[in-house]
């Protein structure tokens, strides 16, 4: 995934895994709304990041880390063989540093991306499935990109994320492959993968 790609799906990322799980009957309106949410955040704290990245980070927090199950995705990254060889303990560690990196590494993307327009494609359904496909379009100054986002819905009726592909790039994919390839550096030690994790992403 070349850079251009990385800090797109990234940024995509962190816009819809953030944000209260309000329940909502609609999963379209409902992503629809808090990626419209941060939009306005970061248009409107253009210098904030380099004054008061922590405040900056804060701001996005308050939309991101609600909205995502991490507890699934997690599950997702670490794969069956892992999780099922991980304890308790390891798991909730490595959820704590999937969603530290992805905030701590993202958000100076994040005061990037000022001026872009998202614009959500709503079907005309009355009913939803547990789980469902958001579709987005991430319109640039000079490209468009289609963004689905897989969510499934809550034993309360809310909808969290499970899953983002950008353009194609499936990022739950891209993560696991990371976990798996940290995994065979380690020697299958799951306390030095979740020592050495760092989302993979490189900006230049």
């Amino acid at each position: 995934m070349n850079n251009t790609l990385k800090s797109l799906a990234f940024f995509l990322g962190i816009i819809c895994l953030h944000s209260n799980p309000v329940s909502a009957s609609d999963p379209h309106k409902f992503i629809d709304t808090k990626a419209q949410e941060m939009v306005a955040v970061i248009r409107n704290n253009q210098e904030l990041f380099a004054k008061d990245p922590e405040l900056f980070k804060d701001k996005i927090n308050i939309i991101f880390e609600p909205m995502v199950d991490f507890r699934r995705v997690g599950a997702s990254v670490m794969g069956k063989k892992y999780y099922l060889a991980s304890s308790k303990e390891q798991r909730l560690k490595f959820i704590e540093s999937f969603r530290t990196s992805l905030l701590d590494t993202y958000s100076s993307t994040l005061a990037q991306w000022g001026d872009q327009k998202i614009m959500t494609i709503f079907p005309e359904l009355s009913a939803f499935k547990k789980t469902e496909d958001v579709k987005q379009n991430l319109i640039t100054s000079s490209n468009t990109y289609p963004i689905t986002y897989k969510v499934r819905r809550d034993k309360n009726g809310n909808w969290l994320i499970i899953n983002i592909i950008v353009n194609g790039v499936n990022l739950g994919l891209t993560f696991r492959n990371q976990f798996q390839a940290l995994a065979k550096e380690h020697n299958e030690n799951i306390d030095e993968v979740i020592k050495h994790w760092t989302s993979d992403a490189n900006f230049d």
